[in-house]
């Protein structure tokens, strides 16, 4: 038990570090778009109005989060048993007892955002909109469905892969909702797609690929340009050259970055093509959020790069959240709240807003088509990045969820 408080104690805040992310201006407009969020539980994949027989499923990859109150611990206990996302001693026994302990402070953070998590909502809208337009570009991959895979909530990877195995899909894309690739969330998410078949000893019914990555797409970055300059026109117009944006993306521990991961210069790469097009019209850092426990994480922190700012006198501030495309909690509470709302406060900011996720931006959904159907039309199973293992990788499953997909034949 004293190794398990000892342990409990370096990661009490995960939660925050991997499933959470404003201005005071226009947070009761957030808030209230994610109470609208929340619906009643649902374990199976999104239905779709569509009746026609899928020929191509789009299986969209994410986290997820709790919809309700009820939801979180289940949340809380998968992510703490995920051991792609982190190694905790005793883990089987480990994970139960902080998924426990966390649950009501987690509980009250959800509840100050109204009630739930939004993903699962802004990923339907995104989905909608995607298939819609897939099935106009491509009739020859048409009908299109997408499917929702999380990790963590209904409806599970594993659910969704069940599904578009019944529906009998004949092209199967795991199309990643993270742009900027990680091996603890979209290797984590592949992992389950090989973990799946490896464990029912079957092979897949559908041909599948994957869009592993995407941090440089030009319609995404025209989508972070669009929510930036909206924003800093709300800035009064004395102050609109001087305010700092401040990238705000989720930390890595630096062990995981020391063993090769790709996450820091695909976050770096989306940041340098936003701020180009942007045309550097305001100084700018990248900076990085929800680090907890003692070990050494990419830094600075924006909650430190904040008071930083501020005690040089550098008093307006844009948040932009660079690897979150829809919001959820380290949007709307870590952001909005903690450092937009009580930081701030505290630190004498004089004017601080934060742009929105990318949400139901119609552009958006255009981007995630687009990707779709270049993949499609490339032929190609995944990036070449994928096939190469972090040259100091301990996890054998990536290496295998690797070997599977260099397996498919299209």
């Amino acid at each position: 038990m004293a190794v398990m408080r000892a342990a409990a104690r370096g990661w009490l805040h995960v939660l925050r570090s991997r499933s959470c992310g404003g201005g005071r201006v226009g947070l009761q407009e957030r808030w209230q778009s994610a109470a609208s969020a929340v619906q009643t539980k649902d374990p199976k994949p999104q239905s779709q109005p569509d009746k026609r027989k899928p020929k191509t499923g789009i299986l969209m990859l994410n986290m997820g989060g709790p919809e309700t109150l009820e939801d979180v611990h289940d949340f809380l206990l998968r992510l703490f048993l995920d051991k792609d996302l982190m190694t905790l001693p005793a883990q089987s026994k480990l994970a139960p007892f902080i998924a426990k302990r966390r649950t009501p402070k987690i509980q009250q953070q959800y509840s100050k955002i109204g009630g739930g998590s939004p993903i699962k909502m802004w990923t339907v809208k995104q989905g909608e909109g995607m298939v819609k337009l897939l099935d106009e570009l491509s009739p020859r991959t048409a009908p299109h469905k997408y499917y929702i895979g999380f990790r963590y909530v209904h409806p599970l990877t594993e659910e969704a892969i069940e599904e578009m195995e019944q529906d009998g899909i004949e092209r199967a894309v795991a199309f990643t909702q993270y742009p900027q690739y990680s091996c603890s969330t979209t290797g984590s998410s592949l992992n389950a797609i090989y973990r799946y078949y490896h464990m029912k000893g079957k092979q897949p019914g559908m041909k599948w690929s994957t869009i592993d990555r995407w941090p440089t797409h030009p319609l995404l970055v025209q989508c972070f340009v669009d929510h930036i300059q909206k924003e800093l026109s709300m800035f009064p117009v004395e102050k609109r050259g001087d305010v700092v944006i401040l990238f705000s993306a989720h930390s890595l521990p630096m062990s995981v970055v020391n063993r090769g991961d790709p996450y820091p210069q695909e976050v770096g790469a989306t940041v340098q093509k936003v701020m180009e097009k942007l045309g550097n019209s305001n100084p700018y850092r990248l900076v990085w959020q929800s680090k907890v426990g003692p070990m050494a994480w990419l830094g600075p922190q924006t909650n430190e790069a904040i008071k930083g700012l501020c005690q040089m006198g550098k008093r307006n501030i844009l948040l932009v959240p660079i690897v979150f495309t829809t919001d959820h909690i380290e949007t709307l509470y870590e952001l909005d709240i903690e450092y937009a709302q009580v930081l701030a406060n505290e630190c004498g900011v004089e004017n601080i807003r934060r742009a929105e996720s990318l949400n139901g931006n119609p552009l958006f959904s255009k981007a995630l088509a687009d990707l779709v159907y270049s993949h499609i039309t490339s032929n190609e199973i995944c990036s070449k990045q994928l096939t190469l293992r972090c040259p100091l990788c301990v996890n054998p499953v990536c290496g295998e969820t690797k070997s599977f997909f260099a397996r498919q034949q299209l």
